[in-house]
């Protein structure tokens, strides 16, 4: 069975990052979207609030289960019993970064390899970042997030008023 890794904040989760995961679905048995802690990035979501985003966003995909983490990814990998990561690449700006953390990665755990996959051009624009920065000026994300998504922003937003 090949497993899969799909790493990220997902603060919060978006079209593209699903965009992503579906295409992982076709080419791989079981994609494990792992949702890092990463408080030093100052994510606008708890972790517990971006686990179940995913979680919802991610209910009607058999082959994808969603996991926290707050270790090392090539731990993380090792404790899944996987050795494949998938990472989206969305434009050349992305390439830079994602190819030396693909490095970084292969030099801690030489077994580990990285799959980029491109998210569709109607996809290829959205980013958590562009999320926040909408929703810090109250306007909709609806477009952009998962139905399930966008209502669980929409209620956390709201708590926070």
């Amino acid at each position: 069975m090949k497993r899969v890794i799909y790493p990220g904040t997902f603060d919060p989760i978006t079209n593209g990052h699903m965009d992503i995961i579906v295409r992982a679905t076709h080419l791989f048995d079981e994609v494990v979207v792992a949702v890092a802690k990463s408080s030093e990035k100052g994510p606008m979501f708890s972790h517990a609030q971006r686990v179940a985003m995913a979680r919802a966003a991610c209910e009607h995909l058999p082959q994808v289960r969603v996991e926290g983490f707050s270790n090392l990814l090539v731990a993380f990998c090792r404790q899944m019993e996987s050795t494949i990561i998938i990472r989206g690449l969305r434009a050349v700006s992305d390439f830079e970064y994602e190819l030396q953390m693909g490095y970084a990665n292969a030099s801690l755990d030489p077994d580990i390899e990285t799959v980029y996959l491109m998210p569709s051009l109607e996809n290829a624009f959205i980013s958590s970042s562009v999320v926040r920065a909408i929703l810090k000026h109250d306007a909709s994300c609806a477009h952009l997030l998962p139905e399930k998504v966008n209502a669980m922003v929409e209620s956390a937003i709201r708590c926070k008023a």
